[in-house]
């Protein structure tokens, strides 16, 4: 995670340098509509000047911002100021641009607004239901498996039940949910297997269940303790 918050960083940093009045014709939205005469009329100069600061220090705080969140709070409140962050601050760059705003550029700012919003609160959305814990439970012959994610596990298609001390080093996700220590869906290891997380945490030991099918789930609560989980579990499959 260190990684995406530098190279982040970096890179609002650097767009702070990469619009100029000699390209703000081409690259400026809002203003690369406005006439010729509106634009003459724009105060591009204050507009870049502001537009500069902004990334600057959206480079500088969103670093510094990370690494607290990272080395102080936790990997989770990292994930989400990292999600967060970034539009929150860019619908202050445009409010703040209303000032500046003239004709058809007025008209871009409230298209941008309200996309950004709409984002915001998608993006909570979707934290709030990936944060909500998916639970395991056992109902009759079938373990029942919450979530997005979720599935219904037959007792008879189940292979193997096993604590495991360490989960697959994941090369990356092909279809799903993950934030610091959650991670829900399914995603490929190091070493080419697709398998099934619903990791609500990072508790160690983990439940692993493979199925009948040869399909890897690896499962950790994150209210409850693993360990007392999977002697319900083989409880119930004993009998």
């Amino acid at each position: 995670m260190m990684i995406v918050i530098l190279l982040l960083s970096i890179l609002f940093f650097i767009i702070g340098f990469i619009l100029n009045q000699s390209n703000a014709k081409y690259l400026l939205s809002g203003y690369n509509t406005l006439s010729v005469e509106e634009q003459s009329n724009f105060d591009l100069k204050s507009y870049l000047n502001f537009f500069k600061k902004f990334h600057i220090f959206l480079g500088i705080s969103f670093l510094i911002g990370g690494c607290v969140f990272k080395y102080f709070v936790s990997e989770n409140a990292t994930g989400i100021f990292l999600g967060i962050y970034p539009i929150v601050a860019y619908l202050f760059l445009i409010i703040r641009s209303n000032k500046y705003s003239i004709g058809q550029y007025k008209k871009t700012n409230r298209i941008g607004i309200v996309i950004l919003l709409f984002t915001l609160f998608g993006v909570i959305f979707l934290l709030f239901l990936g944060f909500q814990e998916d639970r395991l439970l056992i109902d009759g012959d079938q373990i029942v498996i919450e979530g997005f994610y979720g599935e219904r596990l037959q007792f008879k298609d189940i292979d193997t039940v096993l604590l495991c001390n360490s989960k697959p080093e994941i090369a990356f996700k092909s279809n799903g949910f993950a934030l610091g220590e959650i991670k829900k869906g399914y995603f490929k290891t190091k070493s080419g297997e697709e398998i099934k997380l619903i990791l609500n945490s990072s508790q160690i030991p983990m439940i692993l269940i493979v199925k009948k099918s040869g399909q890897k789930i690896i499962y950790s609560t994150k209210n409850e303790n693993n360990i007392n989980l999977m002697g319900s579990i083989s409880h119930f499959l004993k009998n």
